[in-house]
């Protein structure tokens, strides 16, 4: 379920000037304030824990994997490009599959690195703060990639709406309507991190077993889903 060719296509697109540009200025801007924060506070693995979960997982994570999520395939659609593509003799899966597999690996590239860089440096893995949060960041860049992935099929506004989810519903919803947390990829994360640093450091709502499910579900049925929608766009574009 890969194609080398198609991920050499969308490793371009999402790595072209413009995008790599913020791809890079999220990451960047996490270590520089890890840096200026042990140079100020010195060791706090207070501090650590609520700047790679206010920063890291709460808004670099999700805004990484819109990017990488959407721009894996909207963009071929908007300009009408994905046609090229699907002229191939490609299965469409595969092809949702391959375009996954990058998303999945940019995003982890960007976020999760960064985080695991920026947690030793704010306290040196104290309390197990850097590895917890930055398996948080690997699983939930698998989820905002399927997700971000399906929004970028069904949607020519999926930047948008992928925006809203992270920034509005996420951090703004998911911090005062306690339901809301249930729907929450940070928290499912977040239920992962919890079990790995110390005690009293990482706070999740949502339960590891529901978190877990939920986790599976998303990205399983966002990805066959998105495969869906790519091949009717197929047999309308045939038609």
């Amino acid at each position: 379920m890969y194609d080398p060719t198609v991920a050499r296509l969308t490793y371009r697109a999402l790595l072209g000037r413009r995008r790599a540009l913020i791809l890079f200025a999220l990451p960047a801007l996490l270590i520089v304030i890890a840096l200026v924060v042990r140079a100020f506070v010195g060791v706090d693995d207070k501090v650590a824990a609520d700047l790679l979960g206010g920063f890291a997982l709460a808004t670099m994570v999700p805004l990484i994997g819109v990017i990488a999520g959407t721009g894996a395939i909207g963009p071929e659609i908007d300009d009408g490009s994905i046609v090229y593509l699907l002229a191939k003799p490609v299965k469409r899966p595969k092809i949702i599959m391959t375009k996954l597999i990058v998303a999945i690996a940019v995003t982890m590239a960007f976020s999760a690195i960064p985080t695991l860089i920026a947690g030793f440096i704010l306290n040196g893995n104290g309390q197990q703060i850097a590895v917890a949060y930055t398996i948080a960041a690997l699983v939930a860049s698998i989820a905002y990639s399927a997700l971000f992935l399906l929004l970028g099929t069904v949607s020519r506004h999926a930047v948008v709406f992928g925006l809203v989810y992270a920034l509005i519903w996420e951090s703004l919803f998911g911090s005062l309507v306690s339901g809301a947390k249930t729907l929450s990829v940070q928290q499912w994360a977040l239920a992962l991190a919890e079990k790995v640093a110390g005690e009293g450091y990482v706070d999740a709502t949502v339960g590891l077993p529901t978190a877990s499910v939920l986790l599976v579900v998303v990205t399983v049925g966002a990805t066959a889903y998105a495969g869906q929608k790519l091949r009717r766009l197929t047999l309308a574009g045939e038609e």
